[in-house]
């Protein structure tokens, strides 16, 4: 195997992949990147066996051939050669030669032969999506699943495919986020899978905001092609929960409030709580909001924020970064926040396309 490519572009090939891998594998060949060189690309891959990645870059093939290599000494080697072209080429057993200008570096190379193979997608059913759309709905509902290990099928996003719509549902237990948009591609078999958190995080970084990504579903797997980066994800099984029957009907008394008001009201309450009082007051009167936060010993926020609202007086606590998490994901200048009173969850309701729904917390 012999190509040359840039500097530049050979680091974000191996940046795309690297993070599949998991620095505490006990498997040798798991801490390597498979380099593949056909004609006129070069395919790198990483996975751990819970997630893969592929990164497709443009090169000058000299010789196609396959090998693996140490993935962190090879990033390490690479992001230090000067800038300029680096040839890259694989000589008797297995040694991997990289050159750039005046500077050679060999490494000790593995073959392929264990390496784990992908699966196929082929004639698999997919879906088409916009990548910008996925990742904003990936980013207004991924914050709220849960670390809890326990929990094992709230470890990921719920992705519900039906005819009319898609949906994306996360909830750690305390709280719960869900977006849905129109199907583009209506005629798909209806799906409802569990993707982990970890191939969600990865997925964000690669979506960038041009372009199409489809998603393939196969057995026990997805699939998110776009183009020239691949994700491969095993998905969680089990039973994701009854979401639909923890969302409250919405009510006609909302607060309409700024959310960039909100937001920096909250984050500014949230500097005076600690881990045994985790709680901010919410206080509501006609058109006023009160966000308040005492602690002892330490000192007090208090903040007042003029909001649309004619309901009732009430009283309620909220743990401050449920509430940050979902307003600095949101695009919309005014938000709907819907609270019935201290018992009740609160509920940030945009059109018929977001609900947030976050449990109180005592005050």
């Amino acid at each position: 195997m012999k190509f040359d490519t840039t500097k530049e572009t050979l680091i974000k090939g191996i940046q795309e992949v690297q993070n599949a891998i998991n620095p505490k594998t006990t498997l040798p060949i798991l801490s390597n990147i498979l380099i593949e060189a056909g004609k006129d690309i070069v395919s790198l891959t990483a996975t751990d066996l819970d997630i893969g990645i592929v990164s497709t870059i443009p090169v000058k093939v000299g010789s196609e051939g396959v090998i693996t290599v140490p993935a962190k000494k090879f990033f390490d080697i690479i992001k230090e050669l000067p800038d300029g072209e680096v040839l890259i080429s694989v000589k008797k057993n297995n040694l991997v030669y990289i050159e750039c200008t005046s500077c050679v570096f060999k490494i000790m190379g593995l073959p392929k032969d264990e390496f784990p193979q992908l699966p196929d997608f082929k004639d698999k059913d997919s879906i088409t999506m916009q990548r910008s759309r996925l990742k904003k709905m990936l980013s207004m509902t991924s914050f709220a699943i849960s670390r809890d290990e326990t929990r094992y099928v709230l470890n990921g996003v719920l992705f519900v495919i039906k005819s009319a719509y898609i949906r994306i549902v996360a909830t750690d237990g305390r709280r719960l986020a869900m977006v849905e948009e129109k199907n583009q591609s209506p005629k798909t078999h209806e799906k409802k899978v569990i993707i982990p958190a970890k191939t969600i995080t990865e997925l964000v970084k690669l979506l960038g905001d041009e372009g199409e990504v489809r998603i393939c579903f196969g057995n026990n797997q997805v699939l998110f092609d776009m183009g020239s980066t691949k994700v491969v994800s095993r998905l969680i099984e089990g039973e994701f929960p009854n979401y639909e029957q923890v969302i409250p009907k919405e009510i006609k008394d909302k607060i309409l409030i700024a959310r960039v008001k909100f937001l920096s009201a909250t984050k500014r309450a949230a500097l005076f709580t600690n881990p045994d009082s985790l709680a901010v007051k919410v206080e509501l009167a006609k058109d006023k909001m009160v966000l308040s936060k005492n602690a002892p010993y330490i000192g007090e926020a208090h903040e007042e924020i003029g909001v649309d609202y004619k309901g009732k007086d009430l009283a309620i606590g909220f743990n401050p970064d449920y509430l940050i998490d979902a307003l600095k994901n949101i695009n919309d200048e005014m938000v709907p926040f819907e609270v019935v009173d201290a018992e009740k969850p609160g509920v940030i309701r945009i059109g018929s396309e977001y609900v947030y729904v976050v449990l109180p917390m005592q005050i």
